[in-house]
Formats: structure tokens, sequence, C-alpha cells
């Protein structure tokens, strides 16, 4: 008895057609693209087949959204083939940077930017894009890098180099000196300073505020005429560096005539010094102290006399007592005895607010 083996029909097997099998040589990146030259092989099997097409080796060098190659084997008994897809990019994405706004002065960015990142690709298509936002350190010479990538897995990064300053310039001083008629400016600054401007109210030709100056720092100081005895004026002042930063500081003024110190109705706390503008030619000047009446006089030689707590005045004795006083200078000129006087610079006016 023949038995067949397991499984067998007892019918002669049907001829068998053979295989073809893709050999691919290549980097895949993402999505099933290759992104660096494909070389197909194809394998054969069995050999003995009667002819083939489209089995030759092939590379492909460049990119392709789709190329098929497909190989056909003839045996005596069959045909067989296989076909393949090849999806080729090798070429990073192209990128535009975009920042939201400009540069906000000079060249400097002075707060947060954003820069957007958008892309161009030719065969895979753009995946995704960065969208990159700088907000310091301080840096003439600070860059961001942003990248686009492809659907194939290539990426292009590009750097962008931008100027960035959020940071202000101090004023590390601001002073006023009483002048006649006027007061001089006077302050220090940090070395990032490009341009300042000084505000005054009230300002020029009834204007309730005028910019006075603007412009470089002048050595920082200025000097302001022409301003009336008595009236309290606000100056402000303004710095600025290359990226537009700024800082400003503000001092009340009260001018003075030629009388200097106390200002005008200058509330005070303790004997005050008084400052006048000298006189060309003057030997001596006489000042006088009112309050309601004369109640002192004294004869200095210099500008300036600071006024005792207690003192006598035509054998009365008196005292520096709180409340308001006015005051009065007159040149002298040649002797004391000889009682030559000038025309009087002026009177002005005090609070003293110290014990009674």
């Amino acid at each position: 008895m023949f038995l067949l083996p397991a499984g067998a029909s007892g019918r002669p097997a049907a001829p068998t057609v053979g295989s073809v099998t893709p050999i691919i040589y290549g980097t895949q990146g993402t999505n099933g693209w290759y992104v660096t030259n494909v070389t197909i092989n194809w394998v054969v099997q069995p050999l003995g087949y009667l002819m083939t097409a489209g089995c030759d080796a092939r590379t492909i060098a460049t990119d392709t959204l789709n190329t098929d190659l497909t190989c056909t084997a003839t045996w005596s008994d069959g045909t067989a083939s296989s076909t393949i897809h090849i999806h080729r990019d090798a070429t990073p994405p192209t990128v535009t940077v975009t920042p939201e706004r400009a540069p906000d002065a000079n060249g400097w960015y002075n707060h947060a930017v954003a820069f957007a990142y958008t892309g161009a690709d030719a065969t895979s298509g753009v995946a995704a894009c960065s969208r990159v936002t700088f907000a310091g350190p301080d840096n003439q010479h600070a860059s961001i890098t942003g990248r686009c990538s492809d659907n194939a897995g290539n990426v292009t990064s590009v750097t962008t180099p931008l100027k960035y300053d959020a940071t202000p310039p101090k004023i590390k001083k601001f002073e006023l000196k009483a002048l006649k008629g006027g007061a001089r400016l006077h302050w220090t600054d940090s070395a990032d300073v490009k341009s300042m401007e000084v505000q005054r109210a009230p300002g020029l030709n009834g204007a309730a505020q005028s910019v006075v100056y603007r412009g470089a720092s002048l050595s920082n100081r200025w000097v302001d005429r022409g301003l009336r005895p008595g009236r309290e004026y606000r100056y402000q002042l303004t710095v600025s560096d290359e990226a537009a930063n700024q800082t400003t500081k503000t001092l009340d003024f009260v001018a003075r005539g030629a009388l200097l110190d106390p200002a005008p109705g200058e509330r005070i706390g303790k004997p005050p010094v008084l400052v006048w503008t000298p006189v060309r030619g003057a030997s001596y000047y006489n000042v006088v102290l009112v309050r309601g009446h004369r109640v002192f006089s004294a004869w200095p030689a210099s500008r300036r006399l600071k006024l005792p707590r207690t003192w006598k005045y035509h054998g009365r004795r008196y005292r520096l007592r709180p409340g308001s006083y006015r005051w009065f200078v007159w040149p002298g000129f040649g002797s004391l005895s000889a009682g030559r006087y000038g025309k009087m610079l002026g009177g002005s006016s005090f609070t003293f607010g110290g014990p009674g």
C-alpha cells in the first residue's frame, strides 16, 4: 500500500512560480520618505527564468514625490512581479524668519520680541516650524535659533542675530542750584546715556509745559534763565539710551531774584544762612529782617549771613520764633561809616518752623 504524505491530495502538485524580491539601500526619515540616495536591487528566484523586465539595479539620486519601480520575471511555468513606491526628499526646507515688529530704536529691541519661522518644501511639504521669543539677557550680540522640519524629517535651523537692551539708564544724582533769575541743573548719569531732555512747567511763552532743552547731555549740566522770582517751577529730566530706554526724575524749584537762599516762602527748621548775589565793588551789605517791624540789622562783608537764634536790636532781646519773616539786602560802598548804599538788591521771605 502506497501512503501519501500527510496533507497530500493524491493529485500532481501545481507548478510553483518563482519570486521577485526588492533589496533597498537608503536611509529612511519619517512617514515612509527616504532622505538619501536610494539604490534598488532585485533578487529573482529560482534561477533559470526565461526573461526579466525592469529588474536592473537602479539608484534614485533626485527628490521625487513618488517613483514606481516594477520587476517582472518569467519562467516556463509562469510569471512573477513586484512593484515598489519610492518617496525621496533629501532637501531640507527653506526657512524665512519674521520678527513680530521692527527694532524699537536704532536697531535695538528693548522688550520681549517673538520671531516666527516659516518654511517651504517642494517635495514632502513642511511639517512644523518654531516660534521663538527673546526676552534677554541684554546683549549687543544676542541671537536666537529656530527651525523648520519637513514631512521626511529633514530639519533646517536658522540663527538670527539681534541687539537687545531692556535696562533703562540711570540718573544717579539730579540737583538744582539757584541763580539770579535762573537755575543751574546738574546731574550724573550712567555711561549708556545717549541723549537727554529737560521739560519745565510752567513752560515758555505761557505754555503749561515746554521742552526747554533736548539733545546731548551737555557734560551733565544746563542753565535755565529768565525765571520769575518767587514762582514755583517743576523740572523733569529724562535720559535715554541708544535702545530708547528712558529714566525720568523730577525736581520742584522756586525761582529767586538777587536773594538766593532761602527760596521765597521756604519753610525751614533751623536758623537759615541768608545768601544773595554779590555786587561788583560792594565792600559790605546791610541785611534787614522784618517781622511786622524791623527786628534785625547786620552789615556782613561777604554775600552770606547766618542768622543767630537770639540777638539784640535797639536794646531789645529778640529770638527767632516760629512764623513768617521778610528780609532785604542793600550793597554798601566804601567805609561803613560813610553810609553810601546802592539800590536795594531785593526782598524775600521764609517761614521758620522751629521751636518757639
